[in-house]
């Protein structure tokens, strides 16, 4: 028999206009005792009023409490289905957060990582579970005992709601773009734009207030593609035209496994392309530059935006100088035998995609100088948080490098004290 939350329910939807055969289904009577808060969810979502029940996303095939795993698991295909959200998810295909599961997969040493992390989603793999995954993919993840994160658009529009006003909040950036490597929203939410977002949300400034979000700037007009100019890392083809700052440019693509001694593509340069971790082209970069000033110039006079946009990247380039010197030295160091260059590193550099998995306190902090202090510097600059780009980025930069240079030396007088004994 229905029961009275689902009653209660029901007659509010008849009020509403909604159809009988929907009203009835029989999951929601059981589903109303069982987990209540999804079907309250639903309930309160658009896909009610437009009579979208559990059937046409999770099938018909699951019918009690015996058989709950014959219930399908939603993905992007399922939301572009029957015609509902096709558009944007064909633009969510073309984005970034499309290729979050391949570009986390294609990070050298991600398998030395415990599985709970990645496949369990209590690490990278809790917010890289955003990117669309092959049909292989899913079905092993399934068969490992996947139950949640087969979907991408609940990511940003939590189910069963599936509200579009929470995903455009800048709070539903904020779960993954945080921390260590991407600091992105305690550098927005402390920046004059963020704070004025807040002060809109909490009601101090009005509805028509100028606070910029960052779906306003990374998801213009909706489109679900999110791309920026540099990319994750800060790198991009082609090579700056400064001779200095070219040099170090090909040092850290070098450090990144995509160039070789020569200054030729290696074969991990293919898998840059395919997570779409860079820009490689001028036209590339160019085209989400200019996205970038139209979003500024809805504020901003253009020439004001072109400006700031020009003083990011030269910190980037400050950034690259530092990180380049540091590289060099522990180049050096395998070089001249003083520190041995793991058997897994295909050049004489370090590799910066090994991230903790570096094997020695230099190398340590390197890694640290790399993914925490040279993204803040970066990352600070264009999110319009001086405080950031200096102190947490910079400076620390610079602490990083003379660390570097210090325990270098130690590591050589060592190197020649144990070449005299032995001579």
């Amino acid at each position: 028999m229905m029961n009275r939350f689902w009653l209660a329910f029901s007659i509010a939807g008849l009020a509403l206009g909604l159809s009988p055969p929907l009203l009835a289904e029989a999951c929601l009577d059981c589903h109303t005792e069982k987990t209540p808060n999804q079907v309250a969810d639903w309930f309160n979502s658009k896909h009610r009023l437009k009579n979208v029940g559990c059937a046409d996303c999770h099938g018909t095939e699951h019918k009690d409490a015996t058989d709950a795993a014959k219930a399908e698991k939603p993905t992007p295909a399922t939301c572009a289905s029957k015609g509902c959200h096709e558009k944007r998810v064909d633009e969510y295909r073309k984005g970034k957060h499309a290729l979050g599961w391949v570009s986390m997969n294609a990070m050298p040493t991600i398998h030395w990582q415990p599985m709970a992390a990645i496949k369990g989603q209590k690490g990278c793999g809790g917010c890289h579970k955003i990117g669309e995954k092959s049909a292989a993919d899913l079905k092993k993840l399934i068969e490992e005992g996947s139950v949640y994160g087969h979907a991408a658009c609940d990511s940003c529009h939590t189910r069963h709601s599936f509200s579009v006003k929470e995903a455009k909040q800048p709070q539903a950036c904020q779960t993954c773009h945080m921390g260590f490597d991407h600091p992105q929203w305690e550098m927005y939410s402390a920046s004059k734009h963020g704070v004025r977002a807040l002060l809109r949300q909490n009601g101090v400034l009005p509805e028509t207030a100028i606070a910029p979000t960052c779906q306003d700037c990374h998801m213009q007009n909706g489109n679900h593609e999110v791309r920026t100019p540099w990319g994750f890392l800060a790198v991009r083809l082609p090579l700056s035209e400064d001779p200095e700052w070219k040099a170090d440019q090909v040092t850290i693509l070098q450090a990144l496994g995509v160039l070789d001694l020569q200054g030729k593509p290696t074969a991990r340069l293919d898998a840059v392309k395919a997570a779409d971790i860079a820009r490689l082209t001028k036209e590339d970069f160019d085209r989400e530059r200019d996205k970038l000033v139209s979003a500024c110039s809805k504020c901003h006079a253009e020439k004001f935006a072109l400006g700031e946009l020009e003083k990011g990247d030269q910190m980037v380039r400050e950034a690259d100088k530092l990180l380049a010197e540091a590289i060099r030295i522990i180049a050096g160091l395998y070089k001249d035998g003083v520190l041995k260059k793991p058997d897994t590193y295909a050049q004489p550099f370090p590799d910066l995609l090994t991230f903790h998995d570096a094997p020695t306190p230099i190398e340590q902090t390197l890694f640290v100088m790399h993914l925490e202090h040279r993204m803040r510097m970066f990352q600070g600059t264009f999110h319009m948080n001086p405080d950031y780009a200096l102190w947490y980025g910079w400076s620390e930069m610079k602490r990083d490098l003379a660390e570097i240079k210090e325990e270098a030396q130690r590591l050589r007088r060592e190197h020649e004290e144990k070449k005299s004994k032995k001579g």
